[in-house]
């Protein structure tokens, strides 16, 4: 039976160790996250889309490769052989399956049902449940329909200890009567009320849950009580919730609706703190969502990605405020700092920081890494301006999780078979916009130097390569902003050249022809290849570009991300919540002793360089959205703004690229110099450890000098919007 937990009786110098800041690390690791969504269908409908999705992938298995094929989206490829497969496969089946998923041509990424976005998108499926089966079940008892105040499926990847998402909504039947408290208070009705009410009756991601180790749990409320008792919840002031042979729940709610202390709680998020008993499995190896009252439910993958949390992000009011409530609670300590007007777009700007545990956890093992959930970290933004994405999140819906971000194996084949089974089955997830000039443009001086070998140095005259590159133009092989079209084929860029070149350069041309094609085609990724080199292979690197993933590097350490559209959106252009999928590529260096360096939490950092990538990308599809309701309705004058807003948000990511390599640059040397330092330390020479110390000043003083060149470049494009804003008001 639930029941709230009295505090344990415990002597007086355990307390005063406790109160102390050094007893506070917990044993923590990510647990699950938990949706609030209009409505849910029954589990029986999505688990026969699941049997169809399978049914699809069994038919395109591909026994040589012992995988599901995957597609391969140049110009159709075999989409439209999957696309027929599908079709085939609806109408073999049910009604109800055969509406399940849209027409492809149709597809928009809001007002989606986010069960079936995960389940055909990315092949996850659904592994569990609450309560045990649907209330409008032909078997279902009287007691169970009427007792069950909200319904739930929890989603999970392949790997079921990895990602988590509860979705949850209100049972039909309550929607407009009043029933009693649930059993578990977790799944209450009046919670899923808070959240509406506090989120301007929006959908979204009402609660971010960790797993705890023995004992944590008490600690924590204990200082939730001492420190922060405002926050703690009616139902749960006198302690956590004990389910007989399950588990132990606290919630608390996440945020003040001020600043911390001096104001009252938002009553819309919650952090949930789940401390599995003695007795069960707490190492989750059994596959089980640790929540008292799911229930497992059989499920069936086929061609999945296993993913894993990384990190959490919220949008707040007070930043500085959440911070210290997950320092007094948690001890949880500032890892990553974006002060103001280094995060910008235009006239937005905000601050965030990264905060989280400290991981004990290191290991040589690539999957030990990949799996790892120990690793806590919780970015938190706040907006600096009344512009931009984070201010209108926060006027728009309130205080909330802005995104989840989950790590995968392999985000190349992850993110190409998400856009390939978006296109077949017609429903899945969309990414946001990234302008094709963070990858590479083709300019004219490169068509003179080449891509800089020996064998291409003074590949052309700059009257010769000026005439390539104008045929270029001319021909279609470049789009608006310099960047060569995609899927074009050597043989068809020798072909449009050679019929177009005038007799008078033809020899020169002719000369260097292959080297030419080559730097034109290298053009697609020419800013990526600088930071890589020769780590990836040209069609990894044009995968990379067609799918519109982000790319940083930090140190020895590669970080690859991506973004979905707005989910959980009713119609579009409405601000919500999103997902991030990233691929952490840890070093492979050795260490001093020849062997393997030890692979930490969190390696490649969190994308200095893609943090305003994403800032603007927000802002350029929001632009790019509004210039495309502007063509619908026949507005020429919104059309010019929104275009000359696409622009300058593009000008502002080109220009900030290399200042932003400059400053992770600078921060990846400062790491290293700090890492020789403590080496020499060890070993006790003293002078390397003080030359050591020179190279951090020199270092931090190219950072601070990097930021203020793109504090000033911030400015420029700040008053470059503010015109424009001013000059559409005038007309």
């Amino acid at each position: 039976m639930a029941m709230a937990r009295n505090a344990r009786e415990e002597s007086d110098a355990a307390k005063g160790a406790d109160n102390t800041n050094g007893d506070v690390d917990v044993d923590i690791k990510f647990s699950h996250i938990q949706l609030y969504v209009d409505e849910l269908r029954p589990v029986s409908e999505y688990k026969e889309l699941e049997g169809r999705l399978n049914e699809f992938d069994e038919q395109s298995f591909n026994a040589e490769t012992n995988s599901v094929e995957v597609v391969v989206a140049a110009e159709g490829g075999s989409i439209a052989e999957g696309q027929r497969l599908w079709t085939s496969l609806q109408k073999n089946g049910s009604t109800a399956a055969a509406a399940d998923v849209e027409d492809v041509a149709a597809f928009a990424p809001h007002g989606r049902d986010v069960i079936k976005q995960l389940i055909a998108g990315f092949g996850f499926r659904i592994t569990g449940r609450y309560p045990a089966q649907d209330a409008n079940a032909a078997n279902a008892s009287s007691s169970s329909s009427m007792t069950s105040t909200t319904k739930s499926v929890l989603v999970t990847s392949s790997d079921p200890n990895g990602i988590q998402i509860l979705v949850t909504s209100l049972n039909e039947k309550v929607k407009s009567e009043e029933f009693r408290h649930e059993y578990y208070h977790h799944f209450d009705a009046s919670n899923v009320d808070k959240f509406y009410n506090a989120h301007s009756n929006r959908q979204g991601i009402a609660v971010l849950a960790f797993e705890l180790g023995s004992g944590c749990l008490e600690r924590i409320f204990r200082r939730y009580s001492e420190l922060h008792p405002n926050l703690l919840p009616d139902e749960y002031k006198s302690g956590a919730k004990m389910y007989d042979n399950e588990a132990e729940v606290l919630e608390v709610f996440a945020y003040y609706k001020g600043e911390k202390s001096v104001s009252v709680a938002d009553e819309g998020t919650r952090l949930r703190f789940v401390e599995p008993l003695a007795n069960t499995n707490s190492s989750g190896s059994d596959g089980k969502c640790k929540l008292p009252g799911i229930v497992s439910v059989p499920a069936e993958f086929g061609s999945c990605h296993p993913a894993y949390f990384d990190h959490w992000v919220s949008n707040v009011v007070s930043r500085t405020g959440f911070l210290e409530t997950l320092e007094d609670v948690l001890s949880f300590s500032p890892k990553v700092d974006f002060n103001a007007g280094v995060v910008a777009a235009g006239e937005a700007q905000i601050e965030s920081t990264v905060t989280g545990n400290s991981s004990s956890m290191t290991t040589t093992e690539k999957g030990s890494a990949l799996k790892d959930q120990s690793q806590i970290y919780l970015p938190i933004n706040n907006a600096v301006t009344k512009v931009g994405h984070v201010h209108g999140f926060l006027e728009e819906i309130g205080q909330g999780v802005q995104h989840i971000a989950s790590r995968v194996g392999n985000i190349i084949e992850f993110v190409q078979q998400a856009n390939d089974r978006r296109k077949i089955f017609g429903e899945g997830f969309t990414f946001l916009n990234i302008p094709r000039s963070y990858y590479g443009i083709l300019r004219r001086d490169m068509l003179v130097s080449g891509l800089q070998n020996e064998s291409t140095k003074g590949m052309l005259s700059g009257e010769c390569a000026g005439v390539v590159y104008d045929i270029c133009v001319s021909e279609g092989l470049l789009h608006d902003d310099c960047s060569l079209v995609l899927d074009i084929s050597k043989d068809a860029i020798k072909t449009i050249i050679e019929s177009k070149i005038p007799a008078m350069h033809q020899e020169e041309y002719s000369h260097s022809r292959d080297e030419v094609v080559k730097t034109i085609l290298h053009s697609r990724y020419a800013n990526l290849y600088n930071l890589l080199r020769d780590h990836l292979s040209e069609d990894s690197y044009v995968a990379i570009v067609r799918n519109k993933i982000l790319v940083d590097v930090q140190g020895e350490d590669l970080l690859f991300q991506i973004f979905t559209s707005n989910i959980l959106q009713r119609k579009s252009g409405d601000e919500a919540p999103f997902f991030e999928f990233i691929q952490r590529v840890c070093s492979e260096c050795l260490g001093a002793n020849g062997c393997p360096k030890k692979l930490k939490p969190g390696c490649g950092g969190f994308g200095i360089r893609n943090f305003l990538t994403l800032f603007l990308s927000i802002e350029v599809t929001k632009a790019m959205l509004e210039l495309s309701n502007a063509k619908d309705s026949g507005d020429s004058d919104g059309c010019d703004f929104a275009q000359r807003k696409v622009q300058l948000f593009t000008e502002q990511l080109n220009e900030s690229n290399p200042l932003l390599t400059e400053i992770s640059d600078a921060m990846t040397r400062e790491g290293i110099a700090r890492d020789r330092i403590a080496a020499s330390c060890e070993e006790e020479k003293k002078e390397d450890a003080d030359n050591w110390k020179l190279a951090i000043e020199k270092e931090s003083l190219a950072k601070t000098q990097a930021n203020e060149k793109l504090m000033a470049c911030n400015l420029k494009y700040q008053r470059l919007m503010k015109e424009l804003r001013e000059s559409q008001n005038l007309c």
